[in-house]
């Protein structure tokens, strides 16, 4: 009898086995021939990140939607441990189909006389998100089809990731990045319990439970999945408790739009599955400086822009890119560090250093800065006074006219322009040009990109050699090791920067005989005819910066120069690079030499010797420059002469004394200070002053 039940039970599973084969091989006929539609997968948001990260801006897929490919690398665990908890516990078990969750959503839906459950997993619900079919049970087998299909081309970790970035959740928002940022302010690295409840819960009902529009319903999903997480051993009750007490979120927030111009052109670029590009450009340093160039722009009319490009010499990596003033002003989402502007003398040394390599003339060749006529071209300086014999240092330093014109005359100024091109710098004449600009050249004839301005400048700073601009983050390395094309020869570049090195700063700097050379700012200023450009571009700190206000439209501006528009921004960045010189640590010894002590003896006028009024003085901090309290490594050593004992007050508070009487200073912030000195005999004095803060070079 024992023998006849065996001999039965073969045939059975021989044919159970036959079944098994017939059926994976019509799977696998099937996967062939009818494989599941991956457009939607294929088709992402494009994300431009910085050098760190840091999310810059993203672009919407065609049908305007947000869909942001998500990283389960870059995703909290804790969500992706309860999204499985609460979706699919048994995700990394079955095939695609969980033929007991199947089982049980069948027996639930025929006890209700409808379609109450559906027994979806995780990769069922990613087969329905790429090609929805109709929630009837025609539609869920297709599902589960498709969902076998996924499981044999692609991993659990591609399938959960793909999920993730197609799961709605609300609007037009897809994917858990586009909803984290929107409803959050922030990526879904680290998320609270209650964040990580109401995403969970918004895929399973997107509009009815929008927190921006239904913030009532979003509340009560969120914490009836937070409850399913205690049910199921998640979370604890006093983890339950917490998280019920969040607040939800009830509105969206607009996308990060940082670099605006730039990313939104880099993302363009973006092609393929790999929807993210990492960038060279610092998120910081740009959101500082596109501050900068908007209350700059401000401040010059209501018409007026501003562009600032940062490039790191090393790498030629941008480090920032300042395209406008503000999406606000007008032509503001024009980026202008792209844009054909005249350069007006910006380019007076490259003509110089074209004429040192050459043996034309040497920093001290003496000049001619009087009238000439040049055939049918006669120059003037821009304050339309002469100033006789110069040496070529002081007709730089001073941007003189006839001296520069002079010296592209002996160079050429085809020879000028095939230099530059040569290193890939176009100069571009004017449509309404009838001739060359042959000579014109010198005072900014022609235009130029602006970046390539920063470019050539950059090649300034590297002794003369010229290489792209980088923007991507993986062609640093390259670009730093490329060798780049010679402009010029080190010597003749070294020497163009001394010289710019002793131009003078903008009103209200740092003198020049202040600054560490190594950190003094070798720059050059422009003004192009009818003052419609206003630029400086320099170099300082192993950075090129340049700077540019005006009008978009090119509409003439009424006295704006280069020097005093252009050089104080140009200052200020370089402030924000700690690049400027650091603050000399004896502007004020604490005791005065000799010689000093009886400069005012014969005079017993209260009198202010260190900060004199209306100086800005720059103090050292150990943090951030711009940080909200300073932390100043170098107290300013207040110094007046009078009456003992005296009394410092600054903005009106009294200033203690050290132990050895003396008043050092500690600035709590950025900003202008009112400082006064009374002494013993009551009378006082009183000094206005600026002070900036620039980072310490021992700061770590």
């Amino acid at each position: 009898m024992p023998k006849l039940k065996t001999d039965s039970l073969i045939p059975r599973l021989v044919k159970g086995l036959i079944v098994l084969m017939v059926l994976q091989v019509l799977l696998a006929v099937v996967n062939l021939v009818c494989p599941p539609d991956m457009a939607k997968a294929d088709r992402a948001s494009p994300v431009v990140l910085d050098r760190n990260g840091v999310f810059l801006r993203a672009l919407p897929v065609d049908d305007g939607r947000w869909r942001l490919r998500a990283d389960l690398n870059r995703t909290d665990p804790a969500f992706l441990h309860h999204l499985l908890g609460i979706e699919d516990a048994r995700f990394y078990l079955h095939p695609g189909v969980d033929a007991a969750a199947v089982a049980r959503a069948f027996l639930s839906n025929f006890h209700a006389g409808g379609i109450v459950s559906g027994g979806s997993t995780i990769t069922m619900q990613t087969a329905r998100l790429l090609s929805p079919h109709p929630r009837t049970y025609g539609g869920k087998a297709i599902e589960a089809l498709r969902a076998l299909q996924l499981e044999l081309r692609y991993s659990k970790h591609d399938i959960l990731q793909l999920y993730l970035t197609l799961a709605p959740y609300g609007g037009n928002l897809e994917g858990v990045r586009a909803a984290s940022l929107s409803y959050f302010g922030h990526e879904p690295e680290t998320l609270t319990l209650g964040e990580q409840a109401q995403l969970i819960s918004l895929p399973q009902a997107p509009e009815a439970r929008r927190p921006d529009l239904h913030p009532k319903a979003a509340q009560a999903a969120r914490d009836l999945i937070l409850d399913r997480m205690a049910q199921n051993g998640l979370i604890d009750a006093q983890a339950l408790h917490e998280a019920l007490q969040e607040p939800v979120a009830h509105q969206r927030l607009p996308f990060p739009a940082i670099a605006w111009q730039t990313a939104g052109r880099l993302a363009r670029t973006v092609t393929g599955l790999q929807a993210t590009l990492v960038t060279t450009l610092d998120a910081g340093l740009q959101t500082r400086l596109e501050a900068m160039a908007a209350a700059t722009a401000k401040a010059q009319g209501p018409n007026v822009s501003a562009a600032i490009l940062v490039v790191d010499i090393h790498t030629r990596g941008v480090l920032a890119s300042v395209g406008g003033g503000g999406l606000d002003r007008p032509g503001g989402w024009i980026d202008m560090t792209r844009a054909l502007r005249s350069p007006g003398s910006a380019l007076k040394p490259f003509i110089y250093g074209f004429a040192f390599e050459n043996g034309v003339v040497a920093p001290d060749t003496r000049l001619m800065d009087a009238p000439t006529r040049f055939g049918d071209y006669q120059p003037e300086d821009f304050d339309r006074n002469f100033h006789g014999e110069v040496s070529v240092k002081e007709a730089l330093v001073n941007s003189l006219n006839v001296p520069a014109v002079a010296v592209l005359n002996r160079i050429g100024p085809d020879v000028f322009q095939a230099r530059l091109a040569a290193v890939g710098v176009k100069l571009v004449r004017p449509k309404s040009a009838l001739n060359d600009a042959g000579l014109a050249l010198a005072l900014g004839g022609e235009g130029i990109h602006l970046d390539d301005l920063a470019k050539l400048y950059a090649g300034l700073g590297d002794h003369g050699l010229v290489k792209p601009l980088v923007y991507r983050l993986d062609d640093e390395k390259a670009s730093a090791a490329a060798s780049g094309q010679r402009l010029m020869r080190a010597e003749a570049a070294d020497k163009v920067l001394a010289i710019l090195r002793e131009t003078p700063p903008p009103p209200g700097r740092l003198p020049g005989p202040l600054m560490r050379v190594s950190r003094r700012p070798a720059y050059k200023t422009g003004t192009s005819y009818g003052y419609r450009d206003a630029l400086a571009v320099g170099v300082a700190g192993g950075y090129a910066v340049m700077v540019w206000t005006g009008r978009p439209d090119g509409g003439a501006r009424a006295d704006e120069t280069g020097r005093d528009d252009a050089a104080p921004l140009l200052f200020d960045v370089f402030d924000q690079l700690r690049a400027p010189s650091q603050v000399p640590q004896a502007i004020a010894p604490p005791v005065a030499p000799v010689a000093l002590q009886s400069l005012n003896a014969a005079s017993d006028h209260m009198s202010i010797l260190f900060p004199p009024s209306g100086a800005t003085v720059y103090v050292e901090t150990a943090g951030r420059a711009r940080e909200e309290h300073l932390k100043v490594t170098r107290p300013l050593k207040l110094s007046a002469h009078g009456k003992a004992p005296i009394q410092w007050y600054v903005d009106g508070a009294p200033l203690k004394a050290d132990d050895d009487g003396a008043f050092n200073w500690s600035p709590p912030s950025e900003g202008f200070y009112d400082l006064t000195v009374t002494g013993g005999d009551g009378q006082s004095a009183k000094s206005h002053v600026r002070v900036v803060a620039i980072r310490s070079a021992d700061a770590p």
